[in-house]
């Protein structure tokens, strides 16, 4: 062991937004290409669009009880 201290772990609430979050792109997606593509195909690659952005923002969410002790010290 290196006797890193990896930080606190993500709140329960942290966590849930992160399954949301992630939830909602995995539908996002799916919905986009097998219903949305049948309408119209600009309005299926802007709904992927945001589903691309979705995860950076969920991991945000995730780690903002260690971010928010790192600053502490």
């Amino acid at each position: 062991m290196t006797g890193i201290d990896p930080g606190p772990q993500p709140s329960r609430a942290d966590k849930r937004w992160y399954f949301g979050l992630m939830a909602a792109c995995i539908v996002m997606f799916v919905l986009s290409w097998a219903v949305i593509d049948r309408y119209s195909s600009l309005a299926a690659i802007i709904v992927a669009g945001v589903a691309v952005a979705i995860p950076p923002f969920a991991v945000i969410v995730a780690n903002v009880a260690s971010a928010t002790d790192r600053r502490r010290r």
